[in-house]
């Protein structure tokens, strides 16, 4: 296995960039569709970075989302049963 160069992660990087704020500007906020608007920016991120990368930063983009949105409208904690 060869790992990415400073120079691929960048272009890694910044291909996620890209396509999250493509979902972004769609308020898209679930990272498994993809909107037609935003199919290009996809294509260049998958074929940017490996495949696993691409599976980290879609959870890792779901997560902050889910975390954003704990944030502003708060949870109700789970009651214990006596």
């Amino acid at each position: 296995m060869s790992y990415p160069t400073k120079e691929q992660r960048k272009l890694c990087w910044d291909a996620r960039d890209r396509y999250w704020e493509c979902l972004d500007n769609e308020n898209i906020k679930d990272s498994s569709l993809k909107p037609k608007v935003c199919l290009e920016f996809r294509r260049v991120f998958e074929n940017s970075c490996p495949t696993q990368w691409v599976t980290h930063f879609d959870r890792k983009r779901d997560f902050n989302v889910f975390k954003e949105k704990m944030q502003k409208e708060g949870y109700e904690p789970i009651k214990e049963s006596q």
